[in-house]
């Protein structure tokens, strides 16, 4: 077994699988035994429920018949439309269920050799960013010898069955399955990044341009391996499961099976006024009750596609679960679409690779400010930054980012009563380019992305960020809460994602010799204007440089302007406070750079922290000679390390 897979509950299965070989027995599990706490952890069954096993169910029971299909599953009486959504899906993707059902040709029944059938099997989940191996035996809870909970279509067939017992012993009762999300079921399946869009708040079914970006979204993520499934949010317990006079159920989720510009024959050109429509195709996990407006499967619409088209759309016209709709319809009748990316990070693809990095973290509680990590969202001023920080570095001039923040899954905790997810979300903020340290007060920094905060296993940002560096921080909403999370990043070339866990420079021996810091200085540089013009067209290529002491930090260089918005910013630990600070500004030249001016500045406590204009002057002290242009700066110094 690979050494990167855990084992749930330590079970090993091949172990377990050759003791019931040698003894001749069929494997019984101690840790998710056959009975109701396997079941329920709050409810008691209405009628007593049966374990039966597959081969007391059927004649000849298998794991596949004929290959595995979105078409093999039905729900059964439990509210997990979510989970059989989830494996519909799973169903449509080889490479991603051969994962979550390992060696599954050595797992499937052999009828020349029964006796190595042991009444064993395994699954691999992605739990929490590593993949677990979970042990299940074959008892099946049954009521009138049949399967109450997820089954086939096929009666010998037996998959998803064992697949969902896995899946709860997970959770830890078939019970704790009521009521989820397919995204937090494909991102079990998968390690997927999930993604959930309001469709009613985005005005999708309003706003043609809007739609028209989401299907290109959609369309994408399908063709490279991605997950989709959505659902019409109840507006009351009441209204969950009933069907609207379009033949849609609220409150109940349905996999996306596939994302298709319909190409139009000439006859429809007229009548439709478009050459291709975009159409979207949907499952419902019950395998009955189908959408029946436009381009529902007995519609007239259908009549004016030629065979050849049908056939390669795969178009059935059963009640089978299955069936059509325009995307504009899709966006006006769903409230709510989960997207599951499988995020690219193989070197060895045609597609765009991405560069992921993933922490462990989480927030915990202390009652001195310096050491908690439980501070809440934004708007707890004073608590905020107590939280934990993550820096990364956007290298590029803009980057595409990807952030997932994924809470530990709560549903173990149902029993205690509280398996509800936290509502948690983050900020992002743009920060000095040689910060190593933890922030301690927001002065110069730029706020450049906030998440949604919700109350879901998972949030997710895609936002361009310009180059420079980068604190993450991740909450949750209200503070003194603890949990774990994990935090996936995707950038296109390496972002050095780590924590800071620092609050100012180690005091250590070598300090004793060479000094300890005992004043902090934090610069942003917002512009330069009327600076020297440079060449024919009357512009020049100016960048600035900060130094104190013996360290420097450079912003990037500013093409063709003589007033340049620069926003660099930059943070010193000075040991030696009677050393000034200098910016420099020099412009940008091919063999020689040339330099254009300075100020220089105590950077005092004392100083004024407001914005302020400095005239440069040549090179020299604070009475040097006056030179074109002026800087806008900030600047922030205190004796306490811990203040900035």
């Amino acid at each position: 077994m690979s050494s990167s897979v855990q084992l749930f509950r330590d079970q090993k299965y091949d172990e377990l699988k050759e003791q019931c070989i040698q003894q001749r027995r069929l494997f019984e599990d101690p840790e998710f035994p056959a009975s109701d706490e396997s079941l329920f952890y709050q409810s008691a069954p209405p009628r007593k429920v049966e374990w039966k096993r597959p081969k007391d169910l059927c004649e000849d029971p298998h794991l596949f018949v004929n290959g595995i299909s979105s078409h093999d599953l039905h729900q059964g009486t439990l509210g997990n439309c979510w989970f059989v959504a989830a494996c519909s899906c799973l169903a449509l993707r080889k490479t991603l269920w051969q994962k979550v059902i390992p060696d599954f040709s050595e797992q499937e029944w052999d009828p020349r050799n029964p006796e190595k059938y042991a009444g064993i099997f395994r699954f691999r989940f992605w739990c929490f960013g590593e993949w677990t191996e979970v042990v299940v035996d074959d008892l099946l809870p049954t009521m009138d010898g049949k399967l109450i909970y997820c089954h086939s279509n096929v009666k010998n067939e037996f998959w998803s069955a064992l697949l969902e017992k896995a899946y709860a012993k997970l959770a830890g009762s078939y019970e704790a399955l009521d009521g989820g999300s397919a995204a937090d079921a494909i991102v079990d399946f998968t390690g997927a990044v999930a993604e959930s869009i309001d469709l009613v708040q985005g005005k999708y079914g309003e706003i043609i341009s809007e739609q028209m970006k989401l299907f290109e979204d959609l369309l994408k993520v399908h063709r490279r391996g991605g997950l989709i499934s959505c659902y019409i949010a109840a507006s009351s317990s009441s209204t969950n499961e009933v069907e609207t006079e379009m033949g849609l159920v609220i409150g109940h989720a349905y996999s996306v099976t596939a994302v298709r510009k319909l190409r139009l024959g000439e006859r429809l050109t007229f009548s439709f006024k478009a050459e291709k429509l975009f159409m979207i195709r949907l499952r419902n996990p019950w395998g009955k009750r189908e959408w029946n407006g436009a381009w529902s499967d007995n519609s007239e619409e259908w009549k004016k596609v030629s065979n050849s088209e049908c056939k390669s759309l795969g178009l059935t016209l059963e009640n089978d679960g299955e069936f059509w709709m325009t995307f504009e319809d899709w966006c006006k009748n769903f409230t709510d679409v989960d997207i599951c990316r499988i995020v690219n990070t193989s070197y060895f693809s045609i597609h765009k690779t991405w560069e992921k990095k993933m922490m462990h973290g989480a927030w915990a509680k202390n009652s001195e400010p310096l050491l908690n990590r439980s501070g809440g969202c934004f708007d707890n001023r004073d608590t905020f930054l107590q939280n934990p920080q993550y820096i990364f570095d956007v290298k590029k001039t803009q980057d595409k980012v990807l952030v997932s923040l994924q809470q530990e899954d709560r549903r173990k905790y149902k029993k205690e009563g509280k398996g509800d997810s936290i509502p948690i979300g983050f900020e992002i903020f743009k920060v000095e380019d040689n910060r190593r340290y933890r922030l301690h007060k927001l002065t110069v920094q730029e706020r450049a992305a906030t998440s949604p905060y919700i109350n879901t296993r998972t949030v997710f940002l895609k936002r361009v960020l310009k180059q420079g560096r980068y604190v993450l921080i991740p909450t949750t909403y209200h503070p003194g809460i603890t949990t774990k999370f994990i935090l996936r990043l995707f950038t296109d070339v390496p972002s050095k994602l780590r924590e800071l866990k620092a609050d100012k420079p180690e005091m250590t021996c070598w300090s004793l010799l060479c000094g300890y810091p005992r004043r902090v200085t934090q610069i942003k540089i917002h512009s330069a204007e009327g600076l020297q013009k440079q060449d024919r067209s009357g512009g020049a290529d100016p960048y600035v440089l900060i130094k104190c002491e013996n360290q420097t930090t450079r912003s990037p260089v500013l093409h063709n302007t003589t007033s340049a918005v620069f926003d660099t910013q930059a943070i010193f630990y000075r040991k030696n406070i009677d050393s000034p600070v200098i910016i420099q500004v020099w412009n940008s030249n091919i063999l020689c750079d040339q330099f254009l001016g300075q100020a220089v500045l105590a950077a005092s406590p004392s100083d004024p922290r407001e914005e302020q204009t400095l005239q440069l002057r040549g090179r020299g002290g604070r009475e040097a000679a006056e030179v074109p242009g002026h800087i806008t700066v900030k600047v922030f110094s205190s004796d306490d390390l811990v203040e900035l």
